[in-house]
Protein backbone atom coordinates (compact mmCIF):
# COMPACT_ATOMS: atom_id res chain seq x y z
CA UNK A 1 0.00 0.00 0.00
CA UNK A 2 1.32 3.39 -1.22
CA UNK A 3 1.07 6.17 0.99
CA UNK A 4 0.80 9.56 -0.49
CA UNK A 5 1.86 12.75 1.13
CA UNK A 6 -0.57 15.71 1.76
CA UNK A 7 0.12 19.19 2.89
CA UNK A 8 -1.18 18.58 5.80
CA UNK A 9 1.56 16.28 6.97
CA UNK A 10 4.13 19.00 7.38
CA UNK A 11 1.93 21.28 9.60
CA UNK A 12 3.78 20.75 12.48
CA UNK A 13 7.25 20.96 11.15
CA UNK A 14 5.90 24.39 9.13
CA UNK A 15 4.76 25.60 12.92
CA UNK A 16 8.19 24.62 14.64
CA UNK A 17 9.80 26.76 11.82
CA UNK A 18 7.35 29.65 12.09
CA UNK A 19 7.78 28.86 16.14
CA UNK A 20 11.53 28.98 15.28
CA UNK A 21 11.38 32.40 13.17
CA UNK A 22 9.45 34.16 15.56
CA UNK A 23 11.29 33.78 18.50
CA UNK A 24 14.50 35.29 16.94
CA UNK A 25 12.28 38.20 15.56
CA UNK A 26 11.26 38.64 19.00
CA UNK A 27 14.21 38.42 20.51
CA UNK A 28 15.68 40.41 17.81
CA UNK A 29 13.37 43.52 18.48
CA UNK A 30 13.04 43.14 22.20
CA UNK A 31 16.64 43.07 22.62
CA UNK A 32 16.80 46.39 20.23
CA UNK A 33 14.02 48.05 22.09
CA UNK A 34 15.03 46.85 25.86
CA UNK A 35 18.63 47.16 25.81
CA UNK A 36 20.60 50.25 27.15
CA UNK A 37 21.33 52.87 24.83
CA UNK A 38 24.54 54.85 25.98
CA UNK A 39 27.34 55.44 23.61
CA UNK A 40 30.57 56.09 25.25
CA UNK A 41 33.84 57.19 22.84
CA UNK A 42 35.12 54.07 25.29
CA UNK A 43 32.42 51.75 24.44
CA UNK A 44 32.30 53.17 20.40
CA UNK A 45 36.33 52.78 20.46
CA UNK A 46 38.28 49.89 18.75
CA UNK A 47 39.43 47.36 21.42
CA UNK A 48 42.05 45.08 20.53
CA UNK A 49 43.70 43.20 23.34
CA UNK A 50 44.08 46.62 25.30
CA UNK A 51 46.95 47.85 22.29
CA UNK A 52 46.45 51.45 21.46
CA UNK A 53 45.25 51.22 17.64
CA UNK A 54 48.01 52.05 15.03
CA UNK A 55 46.97 52.54 10.95
CA UNK A 56 44.61 51.08 9.11
CA UNK A 57 43.71 47.18 10.01
CA UNK A 58 42.90 47.08 6.20
CA UNK A 59 46.15 46.04 5.29
CA UNK A 60 47.01 43.46 2.42
CA UNK A 61 48.12 39.99 3.61
CA UNK A 62 50.39 38.13 1.46
CA UNK A 63 48.33 35.35 -0.24
CA UNK A 64 50.77 32.79 0.97
CA UNK A 65 49.18 32.40 4.76
CA UNK A 66 45.82 32.49 3.78
CA UNK A 67 47.27 29.09 1.06
CA UNK A 68 49.40 27.39 4.15
CA UNK A 69 46.05 27.76 6.38
CA UNK A 70 43.73 26.11 3.23
CA UNK A 71 46.53 23.16 2.74
CA UNK A 72 46.37 22.70 6.57
CA UNK A 73 42.40 22.06 7.06
CA UNK A 74 42.77 19.87 4.03
CA UNK A 75 45.19 17.63 4.48
CA UNK A 76 43.97 17.69 8.40
CA UNK A 77 40.67 16.71 7.07
CA UNK A 78 41.95 13.67 4.98
CA UNK A 79 43.83 12.47 7.73
CA UNK A 80 40.32 12.66 10.00
CA UNK A 81 39.12 9.76 7.44
CA UNK A 82 42.33 7.34 8.61
CA UNK A 83 40.66 7.11 12.00
CA UNK A 84 37.65 4.52 11.44
CA UNK A 85 39.96 2.84 9.04
CA UNK A 86 42.39 2.33 11.37
CA UNK A 87 39.44 1.34 14.33
CA UNK A 88 37.85 -1.00 11.80
CA UNK A 89 41.22 -2.16 10.18
CA UNK A 90 40.49 -5.74 10.63
CA UNK A 91 36.76 -5.63 9.34
CA UNK A 92 37.50 -4.19 6.40
CA UNK A 93 40.36 -6.63 5.56
CA UNK A 94 41.98 -6.69 2.06
CA UNK A 95 39.53 -4.61 0.37
CA UNK A 96 39.92 -2.37 2.87
CA UNK A 97 43.74 -2.35 2.87
CA UNK A 98 43.16 -1.66 -0.82
CA UNK A 99 40.99 1.35 -0.66
CA UNK A 100 43.42 2.94 2.36
CA UNK A 101 46.77 2.62 0.07
CA UNK A 102 44.42 4.45 -2.95
CA UNK A 103 43.14 6.82 -0.63
CA UNK A 104 46.53 7.46 0.41
CA UNK A 105 47.93 7.88 -2.47
CA UNK A 106 45.71 10.31 -3.95
CA UNK A 107 46.89 12.25 -0.85
CA UNK A 108 50.48 11.77 -1.80
CA UNK A 109 49.99 12.77 -5.04
CA UNK A 110 47.87 15.96 -3.57
CA UNK A 111 50.79 16.28 -1.81
CA UNK A 112 53.28 16.19 -4.30
CA UNK A 113 51.63 18.66 -6.09
CA UNK A 114 51.67 21.23 -3.12
CA UNK A 115 55.18 20.76 -2.89
CA UNK A 116 55.87 20.78 -6.79
CA UNK A 117 54.02 23.87 -7.34
CA UNK A 118 56.29 25.56 -4.20
CA UNK A 119 53.26 26.49 -2.21
CA UNK A 120 54.61 26.19 0.74
CA UNK A 121 57.63 28.31 -0.07
CA UNK A 122 57.52 31.30 2.01
CA UNK A 123 60.52 33.57 -0.21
Amino acid sequence: METKSVALDFLPIIFQILVALGFVVVTLIATHFLGPKRKTADKLATFEAGIKVVGNARQPFSIKYFLVAILFVLFDVEVIFMYPWAVNFRELGMNGMIEMFIFMGTLLLGFIYVLKKKALDWN
